[in-house]
């Protein structure tokens, strides 16, 4: 089972620029103008050299949130918030002009849609070897504050249990924004490179795979929404696409087509929130701890 879960967990979340580059949600997807504060990011070794990339969100201006196998093992990262961050990607050059993904900040994007980091965390991330509990929480502490018209919250924690204590919780909607594929199978690849998101619904909070760390919804197909390569570490919202309360992070899924089920790595949990704000408190945005806010869904 571990062996599974870690190959469709980086199935899911890592794949190279010079074989796919970023794209979007799956299903009945809808090109996300809702959350600005969603980017594109792209990781790069020691040596500088592209890694992987994922997606996350910003919680305040320096503070972007994304799953911890993205930020493991990475030396440096760079975040593209524009909502459509590659889709003028070039295959031959492996560069998009216009906003210089996965190279570069394009000329004036600089502290305004684009941000560089060499501050990566993670909550604790071991490769899955703590499965289902798998910590797969990261942070990247931005070197340029991106100011927002809003940013992330995070739901309080508890408020997951809470819901599933409700009648008819299986009618919870949440929805995912991200930036990853938007259909995978055997001989077709579909990629926007677009910021999209769409909604699915709660289908699990205490199996085995998920034991009240990982949110299970329901993937693709039937109409629904789901989420694929790419899209790791993105937000999972408590509600429709106008809301911007965080519950989870994608983390990994069953299916190496984008299929079936989705997990989602919880943030709704007293310890999590705890190492978010003192991680950020010992961070070079320090002065930003009590800017995330935190609310009662």
């Amino acid at each position: 089972m571990r062996k599974l879960v870690v190959l469709l967990a980086v199935v899911l979340g890592m794949l190279a620029t010079s074989a796919l580059p970023a794209g979007a949600i799956t299903g009945n997807y809808v090109e996300d103008f809702e959350h600005p504060f969603v980017g594109l990011v792209v990781f790069y070794d020691e040596n500088g050299e592209f890694s992987h990339r994922c997606s996350g969100s910003l919680l305040s201006p320096s503070v972007f949130l994304t799953a911890g196998h993205c930020t493991d093992g990475a030396t440096t990262a760079r975040v593209y918030f524009q909502q459509d961050a590659g889709a003028n990607y070039d295959p031959e050059t492996q560069v998009d002009p216009v906003s210089g993904y996965p190279e570069y900040c394009a000329e004036g994007t600089l502290g305004v849609t684009c941000a560089t980091s060499g501050e990566l965390y993670n909550y604790g991330f071991d490769d899955f070897e703590s499965f289902p509990n798998t910590k797969d929480v990261g942070l990247v502490i931005l070197d340029q504050p991106i100011t927002m018209p809003e940013y992330g919250v995070l739901a309080a924690a508890g408020s997951l249990d809470e819901l599933d204590t409700r009648r008819g919780h299986q009618e919870l909607t949440f929805t995912s924004s991200g930036y990853g594929l938007s259909e995978s199978n055997p001989v077709h690849v579909t990629s926007f490179r677009e910021r999209l998101m769409a909604e699915s619904r709660l289908t699990n909070l205490r199996s085995h795979n998920t034991d009240g760390f990982n949110l299970q919804t329901n993937g693709n197909g039937s109409g629904r929404g789901g989420t694929c390569s790419g899209d790791s570490g993105g937000p999972v919202f408590y509600g429709g696409f106008e809301s911007n309360t965080i519950v989870a992070v994608t983390s990994f899924g069953m299916n190496a087509y984008c299929r079936g089920v989705d997990f989602s790595y919880r943030t709704d949990r007293q310890e999590v929130i705890d190492w978010i704000i003192m991680t950020v408190e010992d961070s070079t945005a320090s002065d930003e701890a009590d800017d995330i806010q935190i609310v009662s869904l």
